[in-house]
């Protein structure tokens, strides 16, 4: 039987709704976003609690409160006298029914309010052994051991963000979220792994074992890892699929454009990269790598300023020391874009390790050349399945994880970037967003208006909540919850995923989660995969 909290007593649809607790329920036992429902004759209203109050009929009885000793006085008070308040804020509602509709009604006076039970949690975000294979649980209400669900099929159909200041568990919730993506086989991922955290054995944060799985180790064939620096990946125990070879033609000015604050490039000298490319096509690195130390000749060569061309070569300069880069172009089928493309579009995810090689400086280059490639051939893909409507041209739907997510959609980067191009079409060519930060308050807030579904963790700073709210309905009650999220394990669930805004505590990633995923897991190499598919 549902245990009763309290009942409504006054309030509005736009400020919410003030309950008396009921004097049985220990004030202890309430927290802000908890999860409740107020029944009513012919509706029942899902609520967050925003806020709790203490309260007193008569403010002499706090001139001379009962002391320690005086416990039967104290119960006396506590049947009439003190009492706690706590404003609810309707998020949805159900008719007899069980119909979803937003609020747009009041319970009447008096209207009991409950706290919610298995059945509810179910009704409202889903089940995850429904045969559709749509609903992955990502945690438990407040106080209870009943599964939320994210809706994986609404989750892909826009971008999603994974927010929280540092050391709140931020790659240990992406993990989870991928997990279920590829689990459930709702999308096949990219994912740019910074710091080796996503594909082999990471180290794991508190107490207890050191090490957790990584994705390539849970779901083996189905994970595929592409390393830029194979050695890093074989002294972490693992074989690389692929190493990374990418010919200097893969870079184009843009990739260039998008790294100006990084790299501190005067407009001058993207004029100049420009005037290269207008000249030497796919070769104006090779060429500007090769001729940019005699500025002065390479620039009347150009017509270009011979300062602006001699800052270009020495920023550039640096990509002849990445061995992932070739001067040759490679032969077509070498190249590593377009075994990742084959990887793909036969549903295996990709995790880019960078080893060693973790300056924001590859990160970004590399983000931005294997995305802008890959979103281009997808748009070709999109409209050869418009054209033929066949199901077998349908492309899989892309998943981009990218960490640092305010380095791609800053206000300036966001509109030179794919990333920015991708967050605004929608899933438009089947592609989309998963973008981790600690910092949303640097990404474009016309990016972050479009991001569908977010998972937000401990923010400190007011910038950053205010920032993570962009676009968000009941913005102004959810800030109160979101200040109150304990550090690790909870976050606020919004958006598109989820039916309702709702405070978690996320799922555990350990030996029991291991084991709901076995059903998908394999340990053949993903290399001999490839082989008997080709």
């Amino acid at each position: 039987m549902k245990k009763l909290l309290g009942n409504v007593i006054a309030g509005s649809i736009t400020e919410g709704f003030s309950v008396r607790i009921h004097p049985e329920t220990a004030f202890e036992e309430l927290k802000t976003g908890k999860f409740v429902s107020i029944v009513s004759s012919n509706y029942k209203f899902f609520s967050l609690i925003t806020d709790l109050k203490l309260e007193v009929t008569n403010p002499d009885i706090l001139v001379f409160p009962p002391s320690a000793h005086e416990t039967f006085l104290h119960e006396i008070l506590k049947k009439r006298d003190i009492y706690a308040t706590a404003r609810l804020k309707p998020m949805l509602m159900l008719d007899k029914n069980d119909t979803v509709l937003p609020v747009k009604m009041i319970p009447s006076h008096f209207s009991n309010v409950f706290e919610v039970d298995s059945a509810d949690v179910a009704l409202i975000f889903g089940d995850e052994k429904d045969p559709s294979k749509k609903f992955f649980n990502i945690g438990t209400p407040i106080d209870m051991t009943t599964p939320v669900c994210l809706n994986l099929e609404r989750l892909v159909e826009r971008s999603n963000g994974i927010f929280g200041k540092t050391g709140t568990g931020k790659t240990f919730l992406t993990r989870l979220v991928l997990a279920g993506t590829i689990k459930n086989e709702r999308a096949v991922n990219l994912i740019f792994d910074m710091h080796g955290e996503y594909g082999l054995q990471a180290r794991k944060e508190g107490p207890g074992k050191s090490f957790v799985k990584g994705l390539k180790t849970l779901f083996g064939n189905k994970v595929a890892i592409f390393s830029l620096d194979p050695e890093s990946t074989r002294r972490r125990g693992g074989m690389p699929d692929v190493e990374v070879v990418l010919p200097y033609q893969t870079i184009q000015v843009a990739d260039i454009m998008s790294l100006q604050s990084e790299l501190n490039l005067h407009p001058t000298a993207l004029e100049s990269a420009y005037l290269i490319a207008a000249k030497y096509k796919g070769d104006w690195l090779h060429t500007l790598l090769t001729k940019g130390e005699n500025a002065k000749d390479f620039a009347a060569e150009l017509g270009a300023n011979t300062e602006s061309i001699a800052a270009l070569y020495r920023k550039l300069k640096k990509i002849e020391k990445l061995p992932f880069f070739v001067s040759k172009q490679v032969e077509r089928g070498a190249d590593s874009i377009d075994q990742m493309m084959e990887y793909l579009n036969k549903g295996i995810n990709i995790v880019i390790e960078f080893g060693n090689h973790t300056s924001t400086f590859v990160y970004l280059l590399i983000a931005n050349i294997i995305t802008r490639r890959i979103h281009s051939q997808y748009i070709a893909q999109t409209e050869k399945f418009l054209g033929s409507q066949k199901k077998e041209d349908e492309p899989k739907h892309l998943l981009i994880t990218i960490e640092e997510a305010h380095k791609f959609l800053n206000t300036q980067a966001a509109s030179q970037t794919i990333f920015g191009n991708i967050a605004r079409e929608m899933r438009k060519y089947y592609v989309s967003l998963l973008v981790v930060d600690q910092r949303p308050s640097g990404i474009d807030p016309e990016i972050l208006s479009q991001i569908g579904t977010k998972i937000i963790a401990q923010l400190s700073d007011e910038k950053d909540i205010a920032a993570v709210l962009t676009g968000v309905n009941n913005s102004n009650d959810l800030r109160a919850i979101l200040a109150s999220l304990d550090s690790k394990k909870q976050v606020l669930l919004v958006g598109h995923a989820v039916t309702m805004p709702i405070v978690i505590e996320t799922r555990s990633y350990d030996e029991e989660f291991y084991k709901a995923m076995m059903p998908v897991y394999a340990t053949k190499h993903v290399t001999e995969l490839i082989d008997e598919i080709f």
